[in-house]
């Protein structure tokens, strides 16, 4: 796999496109924006998602899908709620047995699949697989070390996806289970508002690490759902995404719910940001889900009852704090 196609400029596609071509790739970017590929092109810097970063000049731009006809292996880095549109789009130029790599993290709100699923009604004679992790997307532009689950059914296609991509500091790891690599970097978005909340609402570190590892347990649970191994829930994709995301402001998802939790509205906030936090759209979804098959998940529940229903954020945290004392296994 030589040529690589990366479908959404934002930052993590433009970091994505940035290790590609660091691991020695033919790297194509495609933006929906004529002045990010002409920033890409001409500047070598993507100035409206990724700013602070310089791009190799060996990095191509485009705004025409037909221009990732001849790849071997596209990344998709839509936003969850639009990779279906963007996938039906893409395979009238990418023939049948291309990879398409789901690098986007959410469910589709729409039909509670998901994106795997999305993706196999739109593109069925494609292999899918996914890529996620403990990844922030600066740092991955700027080369500075992470590790990755690379999830998919068929090993050889995984594995040839793990020597396209792996570098000393882009490190792959193959696993076999697409539906708990697609679960984990969901759901976690969801307990990173949570978690965001805490911190805005200044109620300590104690609190942060419970809301922590009490969401790995909602993970867990609602990953039960869809057959996701526990294993898969407790590595990468999972567990090492949920302690990142839960933990810096450079988190969309926790910067938005710090935000919330210090007093200031939806409308305020995304009146500020160029992008969205998927989780706020995620919440909706993996609420509903639990609710239709009897799941208990209090902490995704606080975050939908704020977001959704407009609830005061510090009297649903102090609800949440007064449920009965249950077992932890519970």
């Amino acid at each position: 796999m030589q040529k690589i196609g990366v479908l959404g400029a934002g930052a993590w596609g433009t970091a994505l496109a940035v290790a590609s071509v660091r691991a020695g790739r033919d790297t194509i970017l495609w933006a929906r924006e004529e002045e990010v590929v002409s920033s890409i092109t001409n500047e070598h810097v993507n100035k409206l998602f990724l700013p602070a970063v310089t791009l190799d000049p060996k990095l191509k731009a485009t705004s025409d899908l037909a221009a990732l006809a001849d790849r071997d292996a596209i990344l998709v880095v839509s936003p969850a709620q639009h990779l279906r549109a963007m996938v039906r789009s893409l395979k009238a130029h990418v023939p049948d047995g291309v990879p398409l790599v789901i690098c986007s993290k959410g469910i589709e709100v729409a039909t509670g699949k998901l994106l795997s699923q999305a993706i196999e009604e739109e593109a069925p004679n494609n292999p899918v697989a996914v890529l996620s992790g403990p990844t922030f997307a600066i740092e991955v532009a700027r080369g500075l070390p992470c590790a990755l689950t690379l999830a998919t059914r068929d090993e050889t296609v995984g594995m040839a996806l793990v020597e396209a991509f792996g570098h000393t500091t882009f490190r792959p790891y193959y696993n076999s289970d697409i539906v708990g690599a697609q679960i984990g970097g969901a759901v976690k978005n969801v307990l990173a508002i949570a978690t965001g909340m805490a911190a805005g609402l200044g109620v300590g570190e104690n609190a942060r690490a419970a809301v922590i590892t009490r969401g790995l347990a909602e993970i867990i649970r609602f990953g039960k759902l869809y057959g996701a191994k526990t294993e898969t829930l407790m590595g990468l994709s999972g567990l090492g995404d949920l302690i990142l995301t839960c933990s810096s402001t450079q988190s969309r998802n926790m910067s938005l719910g710090k935000a919330i939790g210090e007093g200031r509205t939806m409308d305020e906030i995304m009146a500020e940001r160029n992008s969205v936090a998927e989780g706020a759209h995620t919440v909706e979804i993996v609420h509903k889900i639990a609710l239709e098959k009897g799941l208990e998940m209090p902490i995704t529940s606080a975050v939908y009852y704020i977001l959704k229903e407009g609830r005061d954020a510090k009297t649903v945290m102090d609800e949440l704090m007064a449920r009965p004392f249950t077992s932890e296994h519970h």
